[in-house]
């Protein structure tokens, strides 16, 4: 689809002068955007746009003005309010603001900070949710975050908070019994104290982990681990961030469900890596 190619027929909604659409742009791949998404980049007459959002995205907004607002930890960077207050200010002067936003604005992404600072300003706004990490990034490594024969629960976490330290507020040891599957956002500078964490909570020593870096992107990494040895796993593969971490027994089904892989004429490495025959056939 180019720039000019018409949008399928649909009564798509127009951006207004004065409006701010907080929107998601997906886990990197420019074909995971949603066509409202695409809608919203060819209207904007402003796209303020974070590090974690791939550049050939802002491709698809040719005629408008593109504002740099990324903040990655442990590097100079904007601070929250003041991107907050930039959009109510460009928004003020009449400008249809496109907020790009790496994901899911509303998961680990700071987009309710920002629609309610622009709520409390009376600046409208319309939300676009996006493919998270979490899920799509998962799925490019052919992890499933669910599946029938390994859990029915999820928890997505982020491996830091405001101050930038892992989060007090997160109780490992109730993860840790009440979810099969845990993902983990933004967790590679406090990989080791959550690993610690996660060991004394209980979870096995050899559970499966996998470590997706630039998830979906051309130069995507994945490392399949285990909890006892991916701190120095990490260190020796030289992993760097942005990454998304999966702990549990769903990263086996990786030995099956690497289409990417498998799309270069690597063959599955273990059709049955669950141990458990063939699924029952299932309406």
């Amino acid at each position: 689809m180019s720039d000019s190619s018409p949008l399928p027929p649909l009564d798509w909604p127009v951006m207004q002068p004065g409006w701010v659409w907080l929107c998601g742009a997906g886990p990197g791949d420019p074909g995971l955007l949603t066509l409202h998404a695409l809608n919203a980049l060819r209207q904007a007459d402003v796209v303020v746009y974070d590090a974690l959002v791939e550049p050939a995205i802002l491709d698809w907004a040719p005629g408008a003005e593109h504002v740099y607002a990324g903040k990655r930890g442990g590097k100079p960077s904007a601070r929250q309010r003041d991107i907050s207050l930039q959009l109510v200010d460009l928004a003020r002067n009449g400008k249809r603001v496109l907020r790009l936003k790496g994901g899911d604005p509303f998961v680990f992404g700071r987009g309710g900070e920002e629609a309610q600072t622009l709520v409390q300003h009376d600046i409208p706004v319309r939300i676009i949710p996006g493919i998270s990490a979490g899920i799509g990034g998962l799925a490019y490594a052919g992890i499933p975050v669910t599946h029938r024969d390994v859990n029915q629960s999820v928890t997505f976490v982020t491996g830091h908070d405001q101050s930038g330290n892992t989060p007090g507020s997160l109780d490992w040891q109730a993860i840790s019994r009440g979810s099969q599957v845990i993902v983990i956002y933004m967790g590679m500078k406090h990989i080791a104290q959550i690993t610690a964490a996660l060991l004394a909570a209980g979870r096995p020593a050899d559970e499966p982990v996998a470590v997706v870096t630039t998830a979906t992107l051309p130069t995507q990494q994945v490392l399949e681990t285990t909890l006892a040895t991916c701190v120095d796993d990490i260190a020796e593969a030289r992993l760097e961030p942005p990454a998304v971490i999966c702990v549990g027994r769903s990263v086996l089904m990786r030995q099956t469900l690497d289409w990417q892989g498998q799309a270069r004429g690597e063959p599955p490495r273990n059709l049955d890596p669950l141990g458990r025959g063939r699924p029952a056939e299932s309406a």
